[in-house]
């Protein structure tokens, strides 16, 4: 998937502000308040733009820069100061500032989840709550985004943690930067400042070489990753050592921080940062805050920094962490509450004013209690034990939900055996199955749809979106009568089951050979619009796999159906005749209707009666492969559209079994029920 708003909330603003002696109101020397009041301004449009427009603002590379800006300046000063980078006290007070207030906040989305989600979104949330303490979130987030069975996943209310974990990564790495570039300083008699600007345009140009490139060749793979951000941290870096270094009239200064300003303000707005970000588009913004930085302390009442160094402005920037944290997941909750995906004005205006206590009362008794604590405790020690006490209960109430929730699915997962209360398709045929049936919970349960995955995917036979090797893997019979390849998209992928089953009664071997994303066509594949030159490397290996191995057959969808219609690809005969030169036949099987609702989703938040979809909402009214001219003898057409949608309708369940996980793809359950079908049909088609 690119990444949609809805799924990526922006970063949050990093606390990298050194903690002010004295009083919780008192500021360190060098305080800058309009740099407060930038972070204020992105993290209320990352707020505004998340609720009100289900998008992102671009102040997700602002607060980068920031963190860039802050962090660089900060270890640079004590490299000159001590010689060195003093890692244990550079850690201990980010671990002090940051980790608490996320430990809370984890912990809230946890008990929250488990009042307002759905049962089916629980595992996930847990999993994710793991990730995000750990740091490593954005690159969990980044797997999923390349993966096409999780593409139409549900909203997580912990996404925006993906940026954190980046942050807790860069401050890793940039401590280790900055005390290389400062060895090498003393090494070569230079200044700290030279050798680290040095290393941070090395890094600069490298990453943002690598972001334009990634951005280019996988976007929603490299919104996440750190490589790719790592420049927008460089950016800041190299302001805060240039910025002693500047002399503008403050006529000229106060006239870039608005025009920085508005630069800000206008790029989510004209920009679709979800799907375009991080590359060099990512410099607007960027570019934007740097302006605003540099227009900083021009002295004129009409200045932009007059404005950002106002009493609200940074009040909001105090309390920004803070309000990052909490805005995400009160929105995901208002929107389970309330069933709408977007807030009208006064529901925004609510989910804003519930995040901004949340904040206030955050920032005053976790961030500063906890300062307040360790200023009386003292020692180095106090940060990490106020750490642990945070954030172990967290890993282990997530851990242990997640270990829980695993062994229901199991249990659910061992009643699929009863054939009698669970038939799926075989009540279709038997209206003795139908009646006998007893009343039990849908199977797969919707909060295990997403997993109930046919064995060819458990096995890692199946190639994702990214992968261009064609993946052979064999089942049944070592001396077979038939051999049968299964091959195409996700939607062929998904018989494996039933032809499994058949198989296993005719002593046949399947061949599985299939791709997310990818028909077995000769048409030139896209994704999302763009060529797709993973799925022409593995239509070439599969064709190669296919002429070492001659398989009786090859099982195929003949069609393909969308919300567009249902039509017969040219390339799809082509293939067809391409096969027929190998001496293979072809069965061609129609494509299952999709739907017009998600399965488990639906049956989770309305129960199974209410979850119906007409089969015309993707299907034509008869199967139009038989009606294509110049398709190959050796092609058989066969369809089962009616054991999936009997009657022209398209049930959420049927036989007690949930037929489909998603919108258009089968749960691996139902698809063994169609086992005797699929075999009927192909012996029909074939004559085996």
């Amino acid at each position: 998937m690119s990444a949609p708003a809805s799924a990526a909330p922006a970063a949050p603003p990093a606390d990298g502000t050194p903690a002010a002696p004295g009083a919780p109101g008192a500021r360190p020397a060098g305080y800058r308040p309009e740099i407060q009041g930038l972070r204020a301004v992105a993290v209320l449009l990352v707020a505004a733009y998340h609720i009100w427009f289900g998008r992102v603002s671009g102040g997700v590379d602002v607060f980068l820069l920031l963190t860039g800006f802050l962090i660089t300046g900060s270890l640079v000063r004590g490299a000159e100061r001590d010689g060195a980078v003093r890692f244990v006290p550079f850690l201990t007070r980010l671990v002090r500032r940051l980790v608490p207030p996320a430990a809370v906040v984890l912990g809230a989305v946890l008990a929250a989840s488990a009042v307002w989600l759905p049962a089916s979104q629980w595992q996930e949330v847990a999993d994710q709550t793991v990730a995000a303490a750990l740091y490593h979130e954005n690159w969990r987030l980044a797997l999923n985004a390349v993966d096409y069975m999780e593409r139409d996943g549900a909203v997580s209310p912990l996404q925006h943690f993906w940026s954190l974990s980046i942050q807790g990564q860069f401050y890793l790495v940039w401590a280790v930067l900055i005390a290389l570039a400062a060895a090498a300083a003393r090494l070569l008699g230079a200044p700290v400042r030279a050798a680290a600007a040095a290393a941070l345009a090395a890094v600069f140009a490298a990453s943002l070489a690598y972001s334009v490139h990634a951005t280019a060749a996988d976007q929603a793979w490299a919104y996440f990753d750190t490589g790719a951000r790592l420049w927008e941290f460089a950016l800041g870096g190299l302001l805060a050592l240039a910025l002693p270094l500047l002399r503008l009239p403050a006529g000229p200064r106060a006239a870039l921080g608005w025009a920085g300003l508005a630069g800000l303000v206008l790029c989510g707005a004209l920009v679709d940062v979800s799907t375009l970000f991080p590359g060099y588009i990512a410099l607007w913004p960027t570019g934007a805050a740097v302006l605003v930085v540099l227009g900083g302390g021009s002295g004129r009442a009409w200045g932009a920094d007059a404005l950002l160094g106002g009493r609200v402005l940074t009040w909001v920037g105090d309390h920004a962490y803070a309000l990052y944290l909490w805005h995400w997941p009160v929105l995901v909750c208002y929107r389970e509450i309330s069933g709408s995906e977007l807030p009208g004005v006064l529901g925004g205006l609510l989910v804003l004013a519930v995040s901004a206590a949340l904040a206030a009362l955050t920032k005053a008794l976790v961030q500063d209690g906890t300062t307040a604590l360790g200023r009386v405790r003292g020692g180095r020690a106090w940060p990490l034990a106020v750490a642990a006490v945070a954030l172990v209960p967290v890993l282990a109430a997530a851990s242990m939900w997640s270990a829980g929730l695993e062994e229901q699915r199991q249990r659910r997962q061992d009643l699929a055996t009863d054939q009698i209360a669970y038939p799926g398709a075989r009540a279709l045929v038997d209206p003795r199955i139908d009646a006998a049936k007893p009343d039990v919970p849908v199977l797969p349960a919707p909060a295990d749809a997403k997993d109930d995955q046919n064995q060819a995917f458990q096995d890692g036979c199946h190639a994702g979106l990214d992968d261009a090797e064609a993946i052979v893997c064999e089942y049944g019979s070592a001396s077979p009568a038939r051999t049968i390849a299964l091959v195409g998209a996700s939607r062929t992928a998904h018989w494996f089951p039933a032809l499994m089953g058949a198989a296993e009664n005719n002593d046949w071997k399947v061949v599985s050979l299939t791709k997310s994303g990818c028909q077995f066509s000769t048409d030139p594949p896209t994704r999302d619009g763009r060529p797709f030159p993973e799925c022409e490397r593995w239509r070439e290996g599969a064709m190669d796999h296919l002429e070492r191995l001659r398989p009786d057959a090859v099982l195929t969808s003949s069609t393909r159906a969308t919300s567009a219609g249902e039509r017969v690809h040219p390339g799809f005969v082509e293939r067809w005749r391409q096969l027929d030169a190998l001496g293979i036949e072809v069965v061609g099987i129609r494509d299952l209707p999709r739907l017009d609702y998600s399965g488990a989703e639906c049956v989770e938040e309305n129960g199974p009666a209410e979850c119906v979809s007409p089969e015309s909402f993707s299907h034509a009214p008869s199967d139009p492969a038989p009606q294509v001219s110049g398709i190959p003898d050796n092609v058989h057409l066969i369809d089962l559209t009616e054991y999936v949608c009997p009657s022209g309708r398209c049930p959420a369940v049927i036989g007690n079994v949930l037929v489909y996980w998603d919108h258009s793809h089968l749960t691996a359950t139902y698809s063994a029920t169609l086992a005797l079908m699929l075999e009927a049909r192909l012996k029909s088609a074939t004559g085996w």
